[in-house]
């Protein structure tokens, strides 16, 4: 029997028995009560809920404008929805990269506030002290390496990292650097594929894949992408699983003429 099907509540003690057993983990984001309810009662063993919700839910270009606050929120919203996953909340940009003492604080604020199980955030070696002392602290640190969208204007392009073997070589040593720091994951978005293999061959903690290739410890796609809410977003790596845009603009469209038609509501639809 999986390890997955036996478990309760999951937890990164779970997720290292998986990753273990050579059993995949499945992650997606969720920012909202209604959709992490959904997510979790089919079965998801993480939620992130992901600072896209800049994006996603706010509309912004990048992850940058989102606060803490707002993060919390959404947080909050998720954690109210779920009965068995592990929830991720990512730490927005400007709330760790300064020092370690910020990012703690943030951690902390996070955890307190949305009833949360973990942390996220981007950086390999400059971050390390940040990981050492939240997770001192107690509080468990998914790391993020390759494409760090919250740096999007120092790379200036959303395009593949660490394809150059200077890179490469960096990530994998970043790499061994947060598991050494104490992180329990780390996300590896948009790298080779056989790069992602050897760093989480590499490793003892799972990796979680987004446009990493098949060889990781788990996937993650962004909700609405995978959900086709979104529909203008296409890379290589997203499956599409659902046309939600156009079933909600179908359905939109019918109610829109259902009322212009005086068919709704009818005689059993009013008191």
């Amino acid at each position: 029997m999986s390890v997955q099907k036996e478990i309760k509540k999951i937890t990164t003690n779970t997720l290292l028995k998986m990753k273990a057993g050579g059993e995949k983990i499945s992650m997606l984001t969720a920012y909202d009560f209604s959709f992490a309810k959904i997510i979790d009662g089919a079965g998801i063993d993480i939620i992130l809920v992901g600072d896209s919700a800049s994006n996603v839910m706010a509309g912004h270009e990048t992850t940058l404008p989102i606060t803490l606050d707002q993060m919390i929120y959404h947080a909050q919203s998720v954690v109210r929805g779920i009965d068995r996953c592990l929830v991720v909340v990512d730490m927005p940009f400007g709330t760790y990269q300064s020092n370690s003492e910020i990012a703690l604080a943030s951690a902390i604020k996070i955890m307190k506030e949305t009833g949360g199980h973990s942390v996220k955030f981007e950086g390999g070696e400059e971050v390390v002290d940040s990981v050492k002392k939240i997770v001192s602290a107690g509080i468990p640190v998914m790391g993020h390496l390759g494409l760090t969208p919250q740096s999007i204007y120092k790379f200036g392009t959303y395009t593949v990292r660490a394809k150059e073997e200077d890179e490469a070589e960096k990530l994998k040593k970043d790499a061994l650097l947060l598991q050494k720091a104490g992180a329990f994951a780390i996300v590896l978005e948009k790298i080779p594929a056989a790069l992602a293999k050897e760093v989480s061959e590499s490793l003892t903690i799972p990796t979680i894949g987004i446009g990493a290739g098949q060889d990781c410890d788990g996937q993650v796609l962004v909700m609405h992408d995978m959900l086709g809410i979104n529909t203008e977003f296409k890379p290589r790596f997203l499956r599409q699983y659902a046309n939600v845009n156009e079933l909600a603009t179908a359905a939109v469209q019918q109610y829109i003429k259902d009322v212009k038609s005086k068919d709704f509501p009818n005689k059993e639809e009013q008191y």
